[in-house]
């Protein structure tokens, strides 16, 4: 068995991924583009739960790479704290925590600072409704009866008019359902929503207009001969499908057929043991139905 190599993706194929993701691309269309498996482009669009992520940006207040590079070498230089922070137009606790919290005086490296303050800059925001643990019943009462997030914001609003703090948006209540790693609402209530998605997917989002669902090269019935609609040519058959209930509550379909003889029609109904082929099986029944029941399963067909 041969394993496909792990696509890993810069940021701009990132961006190219999103942007087919929010214009309504599936995930196949998108792996299409990359030569890879759906499975791959999955795995980034399931981490924010179809939400695209915001983009990152450094704070127009932090230090620059430039200034970093620039201290690295009046340290070098032997400069003191005070004299980098005139020169660089900050204030000294500025420059000497962004030293002491880099290795110190003696192993600052500006490179080294610039990535370590990227990385410690993720302070995720968390959500309105963590820690809010009657809020959160209040929504899941709702979700269980089938309630839309819409419908549950806006009741929100009216039932709790003076008291801001319950109320939230129908984004809100969506991203606490798609994205689990939040731990507000729990998973299984995704299958209380209305379109039974476990992820978010664009409003023009659709699959119409692709083939899917449909018979390839299919005969309209409307192009039948018009000897069959009055039924006259004996030899005929038809096929139909009935809705029984079988064992335990649970309906089957059984497929029925009716054939034009002399002296009438004789209707020839599948038993229930038959009435779970796949379609293998039932292609070859009906072939052998046609042909005369040449098989001896299907001898009492004759």
């Amino acid at each position: 068995m041969t394993y496909r190599k792990r696509r890993y993706y810069s940021k701009e194929d990132k961006n190219l991924i999103w942007d087919r993701w929010k214009s309504g691309a599936s995930q196949h269309d998108i792996a299409r583009l990359f030569s890879t498996g759906h499975s791959s482009i999955g795995r980034i669009i399931s981490e924010t739960g179809g939400f695209r992520p915001p983009e990152r940006k450094r704070s127009t207040s932090a230090l620059k790479l430039s200034e970093r590079e620039e201290s690295s070498r009046s340290i070098v230089a032997n400069l003191s704290i005070r004299s980098i922070a005139v020169h660089l137009s900050r204030a000294p606790s500025t420059i000497s925590r962004e030293i002491n919290r880099n290795g110190g005086y003696d192993n600052y490296r500006a490179t080294k600072a610039d990535h370590n303050a990227w990385i410690n800059a993720l302070r995720p925001k968390l959500c309105k409704l963590y820690g809010q643990t009657m809020l959160c019943k209040i929504i899941e009462t709702k979700l269980r009866k089938k309630w839309s997030p819409q419908q549950i914001a806006g009741w929100l609003k009216i039932k709790y008019s003076e008291d801001e703090s319950k109320h939230v948006s129908h984004e809100t209540i969506y991203k606490s359902l798609f994205i689990q790693t939040r731990g507000v609402l729990k998973k299984e209530l995704q299958r209380c929503l209305r379109s039974k998605r476990t992820i978010r997917r664009a409003k023009t989002s659709t699959l119409k207009g692709r083939g899917l669902g449909t018979i390839p090269d299919a005969v309209s019935i409307s192009e039948r001969p018009a000897s069959v609609e009055d039924r006259a040519v004996p030899g005929h058959w038809e096929g139909d499908l009935i809705d029984i209930l079988g064992h335990h509550g649970m309906y089957k379909m059984v497929p029925t057929y009716i054939l034009k003889e002399l002296g009438g029609w004789k209707t020839l109904s599948m038993v229930e043991k038959y009435a779970h082929f796949d379609s293998t099986h039932l292609e070859q029944f009906v072939g052998n139905v046609l042909v005369g029941g040449r098989s001896s399963r299907y001898r009492w067909l004759r």
